[in-house]
């Protein structure tokens, strides 16, 4: 009789460590270049669109004054030439921005000159990485 109680408390023991892995929460943030990028992609585009503001005065400025020596600041533009929205980051030392860029436009901001800056961004589930020393005015083209 011992020995079927001690037996039942083991089975009953290693059954309960068993566990059960179908009621853990499910990832949603998936690595870069998943399905589900595009989606949150496109949720951040429409997150942002609704404050952002454009600093088109500034840049026109800085493109029809090329060049100037006094200037602290420079523009950078970036023409999506692909199907599908995005969200482009530039950051550099003291600097981080966030810029939605539709599908077909340009989206361009103003940065401190000559530093370093990293663009990234997901332009229809594939990744965008650079690293650029900006000092003069920049343009760069996307497509997929």
């Amino acid at each position: 009789m011992k020995k079927l109680l001690f037996f039942s408390v083991i089975s009953l023991s290693i059954i309960s460590c068993n566990a059960n892995y179908s009621s853990y929460p499910v990832r949603t943030n998936y690595p870069a270049g998943s399905a589900t990028s595009a989606v949150n992609t496109e949720r951040e585009y429409a997150e942002l669109i609704k404050t952002y503001k454009p600093e088109t005065a500034e840049v026109l400025n800085d493109l029809l004054n090329a060049d100037s020596p006094t200037a602290l600041k420079t523009s950078v533009s970036v023409e999506n030439r692909s199907p599908c929205n995005m969200v482009l980051t530039i950051s550099g030392n003291g600097f981080f921005k966030k810029i939605p860029i539709a599908s077909g436009k340009v989206g361009y901001t103003m940065v401190p000159k000559n530093q370093n800056y990293r663009l990234s961004g997901m332009l229809c589930n594939s990744s965008y990485q650079s690293t650029k020393f900006i000092s003069t005015s920049y343009a760069i083209k996307i497509s997929n």
